[in-house]
């Protein structure tokens, strides 16, 4: 478990208060002591306290931005192939239409779904989630 721990001496201890109390939040939900003490009875203020520094610390991890990637289809192609693309051109995928799409968090497959127009925007509605076991 220590491998996924943040260095410390890495941090921008000093610097920015904020960023250390990240530090510290990030190592701790690493290492199981999040989920420890919110599992423990909080009967005494410093179980309370504890409890509330864990969920702080939950709640600064979900502003944390993660790049979401909807993928329609593949394909390959030459260098002199992707040369001659222009306006109008049509580039042939290795899925059927209807198909589901793949979505991607932290280019990590994580569901599929199905395309979707929301006030002429395209949209995806998610049809299947991804177990760890099976991802690609």
């Amino acid at each position: 478990m220590s491998d996924e721990m943040i260095n410390s001496t890495e941090s921008t201890e000093g610097q920015n208060p904020g960023m250390d109390a990240l530090q510290e939040s990030i190592n701790a939900v690493l290492a199981g002591e999040a989920s420890a003490v919110m599992d423990q009875p909080a009967e005494q203020s410093d179980e309370k306290q504890s409890v509330s520094t864990s969920n702080t610390a939950i709640n600064m991890l979900m502003d944390v931005n993660l790049l979401f990637t909807v993928e329609l289809g593949r394909t390959q192609m030459s260098i002199k192939n992707v040369l001659e693309l222009q306006k109008g051109s049509v580039v042939e995928l290795d899925r059927v239409a209807g198909e589901p799409v793949d979505v991607f968090i932290n280019e990590h497959l994580m569901a599929r779904g199905e395309v979707v127009v929301v006030d002429d925007k395209f949209g995806v509605r998610i049809t299947e989630l991804i177990s760890p076991e099976t991802k690609e």
